[in-house]
């Protein structure tokens, strides 16, 4: 039995365009923040990433947590929640063995304590530069640490490439590659620059691959032209120069292979193309 997959919206935030693109338009977009469902013939079903959930709204009350709602507009709904989106499709909460986190920005996390037997896979450095964060400096890393499920480290997958841990060949021109379930069907490929650790998912379902690229890019438009985020961006990045290296290996990784989808996680986009029919598989 093949993989499958499809992706899911769990509420969006909003924000001006030509801050995630050059060029963009000097006004209000609203950005989807979508995940994905992966039910995998063995290891059962996977999510990657999670969408928002009202945590958003009770986490960013309190000052200085106040500064990100500001900041980031975020409208979501109890229907609009993965759980929401998952029992649409009959499937349970508990019916989630794993979860991989591309990075621990709040539209990435805010559903992990609606999964109490997902295992969480993620990259070592990624959560060890946010754990034990309080504060500005939470904030500073778009960090809620209360959507952070008690049990987080107990339930840990952390991919460390220093042990070569999963380690498998790259997938040109991406010089990491990460096999956990060790098929080929899920590999795993660190997209560095936007957040420490963040993670990209390559997927092969029967007859077609979709490359995860979470926030490498907002738009599909920048990897497909290789355009940068508005300099204010890098305000929020870890690393603006690997971000730009990572688009352009992107932009080449696309060139290379036009029949692979790549999905941005908030791509309007890409919503239009494959958000829809959300009761189908």
């Amino acid at each position: 039995m093949p993989v499958k997959f499809r992706i899911l919206e769990g509420g969006y935030c909003t924000h001006k365009e030509k801050m995630v693109i050059k060029g963009g338009k000097n006004e209000e977009v609203k950005f989807p923040s979508m995940f994905a469902l992966i039910i995998h013939p063995e290891k059962g079903a996977v999510l990657y990433d999670t969408g928002y959930t009202k945590r958003y709204y009770a986490e960013t009350m309190s000052f200085p947590y106040s500064i990100y709602a500001k900041l980031t507009p975020v409208y979501v709904k109890d229907e609009d929640t993965a759980v929401a989106k998952l029992q649409r499709l009959n499937i349970a909460p508990e019916d989630i063995k794993y979860i991989i986190i591309s990075h621990f920005h709040a539209d990435h996390i805010a559903a992990l304590k609606d999964f109490p037997q997902a295992k969480f896979i993620y990259m070592k450095d990624g959560y060890d530069k946010v754990k034990g964060l309080k504060g500005f400096r939470a904030v500073k890393q778009g960090y809620l640490s209360g959507l952070m499920p008690d049990d987080f480290e107990s339930r840990s997958i952390a991919i460390d490439p220093n042990k070569n841990d999963y380690k498998i060949d790259s997938v040109d021109p991406f010089s990491l590659c990460f096999d956990y379930f060790g098929d080929g069907t899920i590999k795993f490929i660190p997209l560095s620059g936007h957040y420490r650790g963040h993670l990209g998912a390559l997927i092969k379902t029967e007859n077609e691959q979709f490359f995860l690229i979470a926030d490498s890019c907002w738009l599909s438009k920048s990897y497909r032209e290789n355009i940068g985020p508005h300099v204010m961006a890098n305000l929020i990045m870890d690393n603006p120069g690997e971000y730009k290296d990572t688009l352009t290996k992107i932009h080449n990784f696309h060139q290379q292979n036009p029949e692979i989808q790549i999905i941005p996680s908030h791509c309007g986009e890409v919503f239009a193309k494959y958000v829809v029919n959300e009761n189908e598989f």
